[in-house]
């Protein structure tokens, strides 16, 4: 899907600041998408309308400096009254705009101020109530995922790894890409509002000179991932509203698709000089926007010493970020579900294979077990009554049941557990990740009850969700319990009040059998119907040709 024109939100020539850019096309209202990307820095929105080939024309977008990082990124970590009540009007005047273009289908995401606040729920929940938008609040993972979406369609990957990094206002998502999915991501807590309230508390006494070398000793901290090296990426590719500022205050022109190219020896004197100048000179000699002025620097930095890591010559700016993945997401799922399901399944797996080696599992169990999962979801869907969402819970949970191995094999699904949780996974939700989690935690020994960490916490919905994929995983894991891929193929059907697994197997199930005994057991109080086995042999050719 290709964008046919670009909007700049005034990124490119700050020196507007957070005026509406609207296109008079003349498309039909039921092509049109929004998207809303409420960041720690502003809020942004765009309307576009997407055409049957998969093209877009951006109508509408427009800039809103409100920045929830101010408050969330002290030793408060709270939405004041005041910056809520600035985030509600600005979220209330979209709605009504999205309302007067007859928009049907949008998607609202939160970052990190809304992710990281203590009350980042209320305020939510607040938006919900008062201007009728559900935001969704996203994890870093996500937010690296639409912005591959998005650069992607900008750029010609080819058959070769990219380093991307995006920087927003309270995070950095540094990951390793190509045109097939995300092969290695981390999302660090150094956004350029963030860096700025870290120093405006810390820089007491500290003058002007001194800052920039301040700055550079707090994004030190990042250190060369381990994927750099691994992974071996070809060039190095930023998103951001800062990185296309400073592209435009070097004077990089951009080619005729709207992408930049920024020499990291020119970033460089942008920083001297950045560094050199106060606020109010920043504002009135670089014509910088006022929300743009102060963390443009801290920014600066951060991408400098990312390039450092990477050992690159030049940055690629193609002027794209998680608004533009968000309309193509969006559109790709309205255009063809099941197309949009069966790719969003695909990264789901790439993403919790990339966590699996990270733990060094078995990775054909894996496979075996999530093979086996998703074919009694599929064939039992009137039996679960669970949703799509659910089955790629399922996937994720199935592929890494096992990873808390690595810890210690005794009391491995309680480590597999902590391991999931906190970690990042692209498609998935926090709550979604915490789902998953719990999957892992009762693949085994203990059933779900309402005392146990984690599980105590969830809605009753949720709780019925992780008991019936628990339920189904463990029968899944208990047919490869000898992790040697036993069962060729399973046809599940409901028979007279009970589950028929009719399985299609090389060799004896002697194990899984017996496996099957202890671990059915929640299947059949969860779904109040015992399980038969029926198995039939299959002689395979070189089992034949030994005879």
């Amino acid at each position: 899907m290709t964008p046919t024109t670009s909007s700049s939100e005034s990124e490119i020539s700050p020196q507007q600041s957070g005026e509406r850019e609207r296109r008079a096309v003349d498309v039909p209202q039921s092509s049109r998408v929004a998207a809303i990307d409420v960041g720690s820095n502003a809020i942004r929105y765009i309307v576009a309308a997407v055409s049957d080939s998969g093209a877009y024309v951006v109508l509408e977008s427009e800039r809103l400096a409100v920045r929830l990082g101010r408050d969330v990124f002290t030793r408060e970590r709270r939405l004041t009254e005041p910056t809520m009540r600035a985030g509600v009007l600005a979220l209330t005047q979209i709605r009504r705009r999205i309302d007067d273009l007859g928009i049907a289908h949008y998607r609202a995401a939160a970052t990190s101020a809304v992710r990281e606040s203590r009350n980042g729920g209320e305020f939510v929940e607040r938006i919900r109530r008062e201007s009728g938008i559900h935001l969704e609040t996203i994890s870093g993972s996500e937010e690296a995922r639409l912005v591959w979406i998005a650069v992607k369609e900008r750029l010609d990957l080819g058959d070769q790894r990219w380093l991307t990094m995006d920087l927003g206002g309270g995070s950095v998502e540094i990951s390793v890409v190509s045109a097939q999915g995300i092969h290695w991501s981390e999302s660090h807590t150094l956004g350029s509002v963030r860096l700025l309230q870290a120093l405006e508390e810390d820089r007491v006494g500290v003058d002007r000179t001194d800052y920039a070398e301040l700055l550079a000793r707090y994004a030190h901290v990042l250190k060369a991932p381990h994927a750099i090296s691994e992974w071996k990426p070809s060039g190095t590719i930023a998103t951001g509203g800062n990185i296309e500022s400073l592209a435009w205050l070097a004077g990089a022109k951009p080619d005729a698709k709207g992408v930049s190219r920024l020499a990291v020896a020119d970033l460089r004197k942008i920083i001297g000089q950045l560094g050199a100048l106060s606020y109010d000179e920043r504002v009135e000699r670089l014509g910088l926007r006022v929300d743009r002025a102060d963390v443009i620097l801290p920014a600066a930095v951060v991408y400098d010493r990312i390039a450092e890591l990477a050992s690159a010559d030049e940055i690629i700016v193609p002027v794209v970020g998680v608004k533009e993945g968000l309309v193509l997401d969006l559109a790709d799922e309205l255009r063809n579900f099941s197309a949009h399901s069966d790719r969003r399944e695909q990264e789901i797996r790439a993403a919790v294979v990339t966590l699996g080696r990270r733990y060094q599992f078995d990775e054909a169990h894996g496979q075996q077990v999530a093979r086996l999962s998703l074919a009694l979801f599929d064939q039992l869907a009137a039996l679960h009554g669970l949703e799509a969402r659910d089955r790629n819970l399922l996937l994720a949970g199935a592929f890494l049941h096992d990873i808390g191995q690595f810890i210690s094999y005794r009391g491995h699904h309680k480590h597999s557990m902590y391991l999931i949780e906190h970690s990042e996974l692209p498609g998935l939700s926090p709550t979604d990740i915490q789902l998953v989690a719990l999957l892992a935690r009762y693949h085994r020994r203990a059933e779900p009850k309402s005392t146990h960490f984690g599980y105590s916490d969830l809605e009753e919905a949720d709780r019925d969700r992780v008991r019936k994929l628990s339920a189904v995983l463990r029968v899944a894991d208990a047919l490869d319990r000898e992790h040697v891929s036993r069962v060729l193929a399973l046809d599940a059907k409901v028979e007279d009040d009970s589950v028929v697994l009719r399985l299609e197997t090389r060799g004896s199930l002697t194990l899984e059998e017996w496996a099957l005994r202890k671990k059915g057991r929640m299947f059949e109080s969860t779904f109040n119907r015992p399980l038969r086995l029926e198995t039939e042999p299959r002689r395979l050719e070189a089992e034949v040709s030994n005879v």
